[in-house]
């Protein structure tokens, strides 16, 4: 009995004419998503080999060691074009260099707001928004559609267990829609293999994983309209319900979520902050140039009394141990400027995250945000993707930095410009620098931060869980309604 019911319901969904228009569309777009993920992918993955040999020659071609600045790239990653998530929001690359703060700078959106305009068609929008859509116009008539069509007071004429209706209905249901789009995603799977985009262990299982939480998400929505079809006389009145319900859980929750958690959290703007530590910057700056004319004053008050002949070699004496005391105290300068930027990011940071936080508890009361935040993490697009790359570069700066001031030193770079003058040679100018550029062989390489699967996985159990455990509710619900309903 339980069979011929899922095989009713089957042929009922497959034979349907809706089903014909529907299915293709959404075919068509989701080969679309693989087919632009593809190609903004290995036009972003040629842009950044090219930036980075050029950072690289850049570093060849300069001839000092001293103020030598580098650019760090973010890596593009495959499925990061498939769930685009914040990715196209944040910057792409950074400057490493000893005045400057790590910050990710030039997003692809902000290169071509075009772009940000109308976004990106990528698989988790499709899924979110045309998934739901799908599956709600597939089951919102399960069942108070075959009491007005009067096939369901026929059915149960005959001795029918209400039980395995509804869990032949359900069945049948979720069969008809989630099989057939399993065949545009192999495809898209497949496109894939045939464009060369190579997947490792982690992004292959991250991708499997994301496809599941897909049909999970749908699940979801076929349980919801079997529902509400269940609790409701009029199928009309059902679509309208389950509309209001979509439009509320894909588009209001989640950024009502966010809304309501800025209200309860302060968090500084990145210009508030960027203004205290140009501030604290200029002042600083301000008093190293206030010490170091002083240091000038004794030093020219200590050659007071002095012949020309004894200022010109007590100043050939302690020329060099000016310039170390000089250079030192610029050094601290920078080290507290930069401490002091450090102390208000982490400060900025801690904030944020609280922020972040709770707009995302805010947030998952919406089957759609946990699908979406779901689908983020297993592509490494997340919210944390900025502050991932961030935390790598500033280490990487630490390297970078250590490096060049130990290649400083080997070199006896001074940074300082000296003139000599002899009767042979006349006036010779040292600008401090190397002749031919520098030796780059042994510079520190940036690696992109890493996750393995174990981590993405921790990343996405509360919002998968929570997402099972909606779906299960509504199936139970719609199972106890169902045990009521009046089929006549």
């Amino acid at each position: 009995m339980l069979k011929l019911i899922v095989i009713k319901e089957l042929k009922n969904i497959i034979q349907s004419p809706k089903f014909t228009a529907t299915f293709t569309t959404l075919s068509v777009l989701l080969l679309l998503s693989f087919y632009i993920g593809i190609n903004e992918y290995k036009y972003s993955l040629e842009q950044y080999n090219t930036a980075t040999l050029l950072a690289n020659d850049r570093v060849k071609d300069t001839r000092s060691w001293m103020g030598v600045s580098y650019s760090t790239y973010r890596e593009p990653k495959p499925l990061q074009y498939l769930v685009g998530g914040i990715n196209n929001d944040i910057g792409r690359y950074s400057t490493i260099v000893h005045s400057d703060e790590v910050k990710l700078r030039n997003s692809a959106y902000s290169d071509d707001p075009l772009f940000a305009l109308f976004r990106n068609i990528d698989f988790s929008s499709i899924a979110m928004i045309v998934f739901s859509l799908f599956a709600i116009l597939f089951s919102y008539n399960a069942i108070n559609g075959e009491k007005e069509e009067g096939t369901l007071k026929l059915i149960f004429s005959n001795s029918v267990p209400r039980a395995k209706y509804i869990i032949g209905k359900i069945v049948g249901s979720w069969l008809g829609l989630v099989v057939p789009l399993l065949i545009p995603i192999l495809l898209g799977l497949l496109l894939l293999l045939i464009n060369n985009i190579y997947l490792n262990g982690t992004e292959w299982l991250s991708l499997v994983s994301l496809i599941f939480i897909s049909i999970v998400y749908l699940t979801f929505f076929i349980a919801l309209g079997t529902l509400v079809s269940s609790v409701t006389k009029s199928s009309v009145a059902s679509f309208m319900i389950l509309l209001v319900l979509w439009i509320v859980t894909v588009f209001i929750i989640p950024r009502v979520g966010v809304m309501s958690a800025a209200q309860m959290v302060e968090v500084p703007t990145i210009s508030q902050i960027e203004s205290q530590q140009d501030a604290y910057s200029k002042d600083r700056w301000q008093i190293y140039m206030d010490e170091l004319s002083d240091k000038w004053e004794k030093r020219r008050a200590a050659m007071a009394g002095m012949t020309d002949e004894e200022k010109e070699a007590y100043e050939d004496d302690m020329s060099y141990a000016w310039m170390e005391e000089d250079d030192k105290a610029r050094k601290q300068v920078e080290k507290d400027i930069a401490d002091y930027n450090q102390k208000l990011n982490e400060d900025y940071v801690k904030r944020k995250i609280v922020l972040e936080q709770l707009a995302l508890n805010f947030s998952r009361i919406s089957p759609a945000s946990l699908f979406q935040l779901a689908a983020m993490n297993l592509a490494t697009s997340d919210i944390e993707l900025k502050h991932r790359y961030e935390e790598s570069m500033r280490e990487y700066k630490n390297r970078f930095m250590d490096f060049a001031e130990k290649k400083q030193e080997e070199s006896g770079e001074s940074g300082m410009f000296t003139i000599k003058m002899s009767s042979d040679g006349g006036f010779k100018l040292n600008d401090g620098r190397q002749e031919g550029g520098l030796d780059v062989s042994e510079l520190p390489k940036y690696v992109s931060p890493k996750q393995n699967y174990a981590s993405l996985l921790n990343s996405i159990i509360l919002d998968s869980v929570l997402l099972i455990i909606y779906s299960v509710i509504c199936f139970g619900i719609a199972f106890a309604a169902f045990l009521r309903f009046d089929v006549r």
